[in-house]
């Protein structure tokens, strides 16, 4: 591991990998492979869950039914990535290869909702869900994962990391960064976009020479983000940024949102 665990840190193993999950934000702190960190270390980095919605929303507001709602503007004039990576979760269960963690939606977002995140590791992969329930009422929601994976394992130039994956589509980015609504050609790096995946997300990541990983989920879209020099940024998630309002999924009594991301290497 590359730090020791502090009091809210709960670390993971399997044969082959370790992992150290933050009850702050409910963010993975560190991921080793084979001895290689292949996450970026410190704040705000690590692999944190977005929820109850992803990306930016536009303006910090959200409509629902006729009603507004106001977010703080994180990312000036936009509310970025959800609340729950701000605030600390409740470890459920832990176990020497897996975590449980359950954090309380409210009072940082208008709805009674509660979201689980388990987190397991086995020989060869890491596989984490959100579950995203609600006793009371009915309310949009979104769910995902943003990992800042390093862009490079060792001082070695040509062990740099490249990003292989397939979309079907890319939506267009307007000048606000937010999708247009229309679907392009997917274009190439650099990148701050969403793409779609229908069939499921699918990325390869590979740091030549040291390592191979590849993401994998049920979500339907990824954001790739590869503006800075030291990470990249491989997203999965249930919608695309500001589909809290554009096209929002909902949850309700008895009718969860659920998603999973496998990592194998």
């Amino acid at each position: 591991m590359t730090a020791d665990a502090g009091p809210t840190d709960i670390v993971i193993r399997s044969a082959d990998a370790a992992a150290r999950v933050s009850a702050r934000g409910g963010r993975l702190t560190s991921l080793t492979v084979r001895g290689h960190e292949v996450l970026q270390q410190g704040e705000p980095y690590g692999c944190f869950p977005m929820v109850p919605w992803c990306g930016r929303m536009r303006d910090g507001i959200l409509d629902f039914r006729g009603v507004r709602h106001e977010f703080v503007q994180d990312d000036p004039p936009h509310a970025l990535h959800g609340t729950a990576r701000d605030h600390l979760w409740d470890v459920d269960a832990a176990a020497d290869d897996s975590v449980l963690l359950r954090h309380h939606l409210r009072p940082w977002w208008p709805f009674d909702g509660t979201v689980t995140q388990t987190i397991t590791l086995a020989p060869g992969e890491l596989v984490m869900s959100l579950r995203v329930s609600s006793e009371t009422e009915t309310f949009p929601v979104q769910a995902g994962w943003h990992p800042w994976f390093r862009r490079r394992l060792t001082t070695a130039p040509e062990s740099a990391l490249r990003v292989d994956f397939r979309p079907q589509w890319q939506e267009e980015r307007g000048e606000d960064h937010l999708p247009t609504g229309e679907r392009i050609t997917p274009q190439d790096s650099p990148w701050d976009d969403c793409f779609g995946m229908p069939d499921g997300v699918d990325v390869a990541l590979e740091w030549p020479g040291l390592l191979d990983l590849r993401i994998r989920s049920d979500a339907r879209w990824v954001v790739v983000f590869d503006h800075r020099p030291f990470a990249t940024c491989v997203e999965p998630q249930t919608g695309r940024p500001n589909g809290i309002n554009t096209a929002p999924e909902v949850v309700a009594p008895g009718e969860d949102l659920l998603v999973t991301t496998t990592w194998t290497w």
